[in-house]
C-alpha cells in the first residue's frame, strides 16, 4: 500500500499548482526532486500524467482522470487525520467503565449524568461485574473497585472516603435463633457465606473490638458468590449476612432486615477509580477523573454511628 501511494501527493501538488516549481516550493523540496517523483510515478503506473513544455504544465487525459478521483479521496484522508486532533484536545469517542454491581449501581448514575451534561459528544459504556476484571485485556478504559482489591500497578483515585457494610438478619431468623450480642456468639448461628469470585476463597468476616481487629470464620451451610443473592437469602431468614449498606437500604427501611453486632462492625476501604498509568493522558479519561474528583463529597456514603466493612 505504501508503494501504491508513493508520489501521489507530489502528483496532486503539481496538478493543483500547474507548475513543478510551485509544487516543489509548496512541498519544501527542490524542483529536480519533484520532477524525479513524477517521473517514477509515471513509470510505475505506465502512463503519462503531464504534458510539459517550457511554458506550461498540463494534465494528460490519464492525469485528468486520476486527479478527478484522487483529489476528493485525499481530502477525505486529510480530514480524517485532522479529526484525530479532537482526541488530543477534547473528550470524545467511547469510554468503557467496569464496576461491581452494588457499588457501581450507587456511584455511577450521578457520575454518568454529570458526564453527559458536560461532554455530550462522549459515549459511555458501563459493565457491572463483581468478578475481578482485567481492564486492559477486556478493553476497558478504567474500573471502580474497593481500594484493597486493586492491583498495585494501577493508578488509584479515591471516589469515597469509606465504604459501609453491616451484619444483618431477618426478624424471623432472629426470633428463631436469637440476636448475637458479641462476635463469640456467631459460633452458635448460621451465616450465609460468600465465596469471593476473584480468589475463590470463602470470606472471613472482619470485625473490631476496642480498636483491635477480629477475624471470624462464621459457620454456615450455605455458600454463594453473588451479593444480591446473599441479601435475598437473608430476607428469607436463612441466616446472618455480611453485606454492603447500599444493597440493604430498602430492606432495612421496610423492616425486612435488622442490623446486629453494630459496635463491632467498622468502616471499610474506599471505592476507587483505577486505570493504567499510560492511559491517563487521554482527554476522555482525564475528563472522567476530574468529574469524579469534583463529585467526591456527594458520592461518599452517608456516615452512620457504626457501619459495615470490606470484603
Amino acid at each position: 500500500m505504501a508503494d501504491s501511494f508513493d508520489g501521489l501527493s507530489a502528483f496532486l501538488a503539481v496538478a493543483e499548482h500547474k507548475s513543478f516549481t510551485g509544487a516543489a516550493a509548496a512541498m519544501g523540496i527542490s524542483p529536480t526532486a519533484m520532477s524525479q517523483k513524477i517521473k517514477l510515478l509515471e513509470q510505475r503506473l505506465g502512463v503519462m500524467l503531464f504534458q510539459r513544455t517550457t511554458r506550461r504544465v498540463a494534465l494528460t487525459d490519464a492525469g485528468a482522470s486520476l486527479f478527478a478521483r484522487l483529489a476528493p479521496a485525499f481530502t477525505e484522508v486529510e480530514d480524517a487525520i485532522a479529526a484525530l486532533g479532537d482526541y488530543r484536545g477534547r473528550p470524545s469517542g467511547r469510554l468503557r467503565i467496569t464496576a461491581p454491581r452494588v457499588g457501581g449501581a450507587r456511584l455511577l448514575p450521578p457520575i454518568v449524568a454529570r458526564m453527559q451534561e458536560r461532554y455530550p459528544e462522549l459515549a459511555l459504556e458501563v459493565s457491572l461485574d463483581d468478578a475481578f476484571v482485567d481492564i486492559v485485556g477486556a478493553g476497558f478504559d478504567a474500573g471502580i473497585r474497593l481500594g484493597d482489591a486493586i492491583e498495585k500497578d494501577m493508578v488509584r483515585v479515591p471516589i469515597t472516603k469509606r465504604s459501609a457494610w453491616s451484619i444483618v438478619a431477618a426478624p424471623s431468623y432472629l426470633a428463631r435463633a436469637g440476636r448475637p450480642r458479641k462476635p463469640e456468639d456467631l459460633s452458635r448461628h448460621q451465616a450465609i457465606r460468600q465465596r469471593m469470585i476473584a480468589t475463590g476463597v470463602v470470606y472471613r468476616w472482619e470485625l473490631e473490638r476496642q480498636g483491635k481487629p477480629i477475624t471470624v470464620d462464621a459457620p454456615g451451610s450455605v455458600v454463594v458468590d453473588d451479593a444480591a443473592l446473599i441479601v435475598a437469602l437473608a430476607v428469607e431468614g436463612v441466616g446472618l449476612a455480611y453485606v454492603a449498606d447500599e444493597s440493604i437500604a430498602d430492606a432495612i427501611a421496610q423492616g425486612r432486615l435488622e442490623r446486629v453486632l453494630e459496635p463491632f462492625v467498622t468502616p471499610g476501604p474506599p471505592f476507587c477509580l483505577y486505570f493504567p498509568a499510560r492511559t491517563q493522558e487521554q482527554p476522555k479519561l482525564r475528563a472522567f477523573v476530574e468529574t469524579v474528583k469534583s463529585m467526591r463529597d456527594e458520592l461518599d456514603a452517608p456516615p452512620r454511628s457504626k457501619r459495615g466493612k470490606k470484603r
